[in-house]
């Protein structure tokens, strides 16, 4: 953060042993470059790639310069200042953000405006200090006023403001460091999936006591919206009933299936005591074999003896 912002390069650079002075914390926001008083003081000879590589000059980082629009502030434009910031040993990062009239001129309408999008970029770890306004192409004047070592982009030719490529000039001048694009994330892609699930977002924003005015929704899709919303409602009810219901349901068959076993139980006890009572072999049959004995005894007594 450019030590603190009321230092100057030469009270930040003294002790050429403490290269680290330039960000010796990540507990504010990195400055605006019209708003600090902390300019590059310090002798600016042009460096190679080469001796910026090495950790050269001792008595200064080296000033890298990295613009966009960062509409949307994702994980790309993330990884791309990362990039920016560990090309070389020592670094300063200045990442320039265009403004919304540049933007809409010679690129198109943004989701967010340039104070949010200023602001997204002061909180990014990477960011030393933020360009406000930054310009479309990056002029003799400019470079000097900020100090501009290199200049950070991918290497991708990027045509714009009638040129096959905006960054040709800086490549030219051995300014230029190419960065890689992460792939599967960029603002359109983030953009056409809010389009695609348009009706979903509007829909949930209707419910969040978002008016159809704010979200730009017809009246005939703003009824639509509002009648798919009472029956997705219906449905979480249905739904809850029948979660309901399933649990009575299984607590039920639980319940009949100890009562059906204990009633297994039972009725082989019951079996099991007829069948000792009551079966061939059984108490019944031999007590009624004892008192069929007895009676005939009595009905047939025995002979008198001879």
């Amino acid at each position: 953060m450019v030590g603190h912002q009321d230092c100057t390069m030469e009270e930040a650079t003294r002790d050429s042993h403490t290269p680290k002075l330039w960000r010796e914390t990540l507990t504010a926001p990195a400055p605006f470059a019209d708003e600090t008083s902390c300019q590059c003081q310090a002798p600016h000879e042009k460096l190679t790639i080469a001796q910026a590589r090495l950790g050269t000059p001792v008595d200064r980082p080296v000033r890298v310069y990295a613009d966009g629009i960062f509409d949307l502030f994702h994980s790309g434009h993330a990884r791309a200042l990362m990039q920016a910031k560990t090309l070389f040993p020592n670094s300063y990062l200045l990442v320039g953000v265009c403004s919304d009239d540049l933007t809409h001129k010679f690129k198109g309408f943004t989701v967010m405006n340039e104070a949010e999008r200023y602001e997204a970029l002061r909180h990014c770890r990477y960011v030393d200090e933020v360009i406000r306004d930054a310009p479309w192409t990056l002029t003799p004047e400019f470079l000097e006023k900020h100090k501009i070592d290199f200049v950070a982009h991918d290497d991708i030719p990027y045509s714009s403001a009638g040129s096959d490529d905006v960054y040709k000039h800086i490549k030219e001048a051995g300014m230029f460091v190419p960065t890689q694009r992460t792939e599967g994330i960029s603002t359109s892609d983030i953009i056409t999936r809010i389009v695609r699930d348009y009706d979903v977002y509007a829909r949930r924003n209707l419910q969040r006591g978002y008016t159809a005015k704010e979200l730009n929704v017809s009246f005939i899709n703003e009824k639509k919206y509002r009648f798919q919303n009472q029956v997705d409602k219906m449905k979480e009810k249905v739904k809850n009933v029948e979660e309901r219901s399933k649990e009575f349901v299984n607590r039920v068959e639980e319940k009949s299936h100890d009562l059906i076993q204990k009633w297994e139980e039972k009725s082989r006890e019951f079996i099991g005591n007829f069948l000792e009572l009551f079966g061939p072999d059984g108490a019944w049959k031999q007590m009624f074999q004892e008192r069929s004995s007895r009676m005939l005894q009595a009905l047939s007594p025995k002979q008198s003896p001879t």
